[in-house]
C-alpha cells in the first residue's frame, strides 16, 4: 500500500515537471517574438530608417511589456534629418506597440 502512494505521488510530480518544462519558450520561438517585436515598432516609428539599439527589454507577466529603443532620422523638412531616439513599449497582452520620443537618450 505504502509503496503504491509513493508511486502515485512520484508519477503525478514527474508529470508535473514535464508540464510545466513544455511552457517554456525554446530560442526559437524568443527569435520569432523578438522579430514581431522589432517589426511591430519599427512599422509604428515616426523615424525615418529606425533601426533597434540593443536588444529587448522584457518585463515579467505582471508589467506585461517588452521595451526596445529606436535609433533614426526625423523625416520632417524642418528637422533637417536630425538623428532621434524613441522608446517602443510593447504591449504583449494587445499585441500593440505604443512609441514615444526618447531623444534625451542621445549623448549630448
Amino acid at each position: 500500500m505504502r509503496k503504491m502512494m509513493f508511486a502515485k505521488v512520484f508519477i503525478v510530480a514527474a508529470g508535473g515537471l514535464v508540464a510545466s518544462s513544455a511552457l517554456a519558450s525554446s530560442p526559437t520561438a524568443w527569435n520569432d517574438y523578438d522579430q514581431r517585436l522589432t517589426k511591430a515598432c519599427i512599422a509604428a516609428s515616426g523615424l525615418k530608417d529606425a533601426k533597434p539599439v540593443g536588444g529587448p527589454i522584457r518585463y515579467d507577466d505582471r508589467v506585461p511589456v517588452t521595451a526596445l529603443v529606436l535609433a533614426g532620422r526625423y523625416p520632417q523638412k524642418h528637422m533637417n534629418n536630425r538623428p532621434g531616439r524613441e522608446l517602443c513599449v510593447w504591449d504583449r497582452k494587445a499585441g500593440k506597440a505604443y512609441i514615444s520620443e526618447a531623444d534625451q537618450l542621445l549623448p549630448k
